[in-house]
């Protein structure tokens, strides 16, 4: 009863952001900026409690580093904050219209969700991003983050709440649901009668439950199995800079590399460059049979090829041409992004073309697919579905439209 309660309250506070002026939703960004900076030592206090927690139940460096809010991370959220009070209101946007013989004008005008569920593990800023995102886009949000990161996002929701309250409006326009387990879990993602869409973020167990279980709309933000493609015609010089840069610069999140694929033609002398590289970072390499004739790993599995490490671990294989290569990635990659290196921009063109997945790049780091650094100042998550929304979503993602049709007393004969 005590959660439906608070659906309920969300219900409500989503009819009001829904009519905010955009001037009005980026001056309260900008406060809920300043506040979250304000706040920075006891946001980091309460962080520290759930570090030990992490520590205590023998976390993963790696998921404790994405648990982690230092000085420089909760300026990121702030900064993150500023930059959506920066971006156009999508909200109230024509995207199209026509007028009829019969003088009747249609007009396609974009307009907020209404209640959006996040769920969500480790990342605390993904509470301050969420929240951000939803409310330019007129959204109101209700959050589920993981126990790991409880006191964080319950000290993160209580300053952006307190902007809401100062500013006249309902605190439950950016909510967190109080309860932490499986359970609760179920329970929101079967409240149809308050939800418009469900988003979650996390690892393969949680997206499959949620899209198993859901009776509202679900877009999976689901697991990054992300790869790197060398080819033949590679500058190898660069192909070692973004290979390392994909896989180490941060190894928890979920747009690393997971697997890096190397042309036959270059594998001995790229592979026997970047092994010293990798050694020097700490990376546990995995090999097909072919790698393992030039370098010394650990042999590569079947189940490698799937695996979202999330830690300094690298499946590598050596493979005979893009064909290959790209057969690779639809087959065990999960659709979030994909890399090739290459100077031969035929090859280029068949693999942007080819891959199936959210984001492709060429001669770039996968580290990129990020709402911050897609210009839509964070995002709620990257998105692996083909409908209605792929990639990084920002705001524009989060809303949907309806149709005004303008008449003058016309009548169907």
């Amino acid at each position: 009863m005590e959660m439906e309660k608070i659906l309920q309250k969300v219900k409500e506070a989503s009819r009001v952001v829904a009519t905010l002026k955009g001037g009005v939703k980026r001056k309260i960004l900008r406060e809920m900026a300043d506040a979250i900076e304000k706040n920075r030592d006891y946001l980091m206090e309460e962080n520290e409690k759930d570090l030990q927690y992490a520590r205590q139940a023998n976390l993963s460096p790696a998921l404790v580093d994405r648990l982690l809010l230092n000085e420089k991370r909760i300026k990121g959220m702030a900064d993150a904050l500023r930059q959506i009070a920066s971006l156009k209101d999508p909200v109230g946007r024509v995207i199209d219209g026509w007028t009829l013989d019969n003088g009747l004008r249609i007009e396609k005008v974009k307009i907020p969700i209404g209640v959006i569920g996040i769920i969500y593990e480790s990342r605390p800023n993904v509470t301050s991003d969420a929240g951000g995102l939803c409310f330019m886009s007129g959204n109101a949000v209700i959050l589920k983050g993981g126990k790991e990161a409880k006191n964080s996002n319950i000290a993160i929701i209580q300053v952006l709440q307190k902007v809401l309250e100062e500013n006249g409006l309902p605190k439950e326009i950016i909510s967190l649901i109080p309860d932490y387990s499986r359970e609760g879990v179920k329970w929101l993602i079967q409240q149809d009668k308050y939800l418009d869409l469900i988003i979650p973020r996390g690892g393969e167990m949680l997206i499959r439950f949620v899209t198993e279980n859901s009776k509202v709309p679900v877009v999976k933000h689901d697991k990054g199995v992300c790869h790197t493609y060398i080819h033949k015609d590679a500058d190898l010089k660069k192909g070692v800079k973004i290979a390392i840069n994909a896989k180490v610069q941060r190894p928890g999140v979920c747009n690393a590399m997971e697997t890096l694929l190397v042309d036959v033609d270059v594998a001995e002398k790229f592979l026997k460059e970047l092994k010293q590289y990798m050694e020097e970072e700490g990376v546990e390499l995995r090999g097909c049979e072919i790698t393992r004739q030039y370098i010394d790993t650990k042999p590569a599995t079947e189940e490698d090829w799937e695996t979202e490490y999330l830690d300094k671990i690298l499946a590598v294989r050596v493979v005979h041409g893009v064909e290959e290569a790209i057969r690779h990635i639809n087959r065990y990659g999960s659709g979030h992004s994909d890399a090739i290196v290459t100077e031969n921009y035929s090859v280029a063109s068949k693999f942007l073309n080819e891959v199936d997945s959210a984001c492709v790049y060429l001669n770039a780091s996968t580290r990129f697919t990020d709402g911050g650094e897609f210009g839509f100042g964070a995002e709620v998550g990257i998105s692996t579905n083909r409908l209605h929304a792929r990639g990084p979503m920002g705001i524009d993602d989060l809303t949907t439209y309806k149709y005004v049709i303008l008449g003058n007393g016309q009548i169907r004969e």
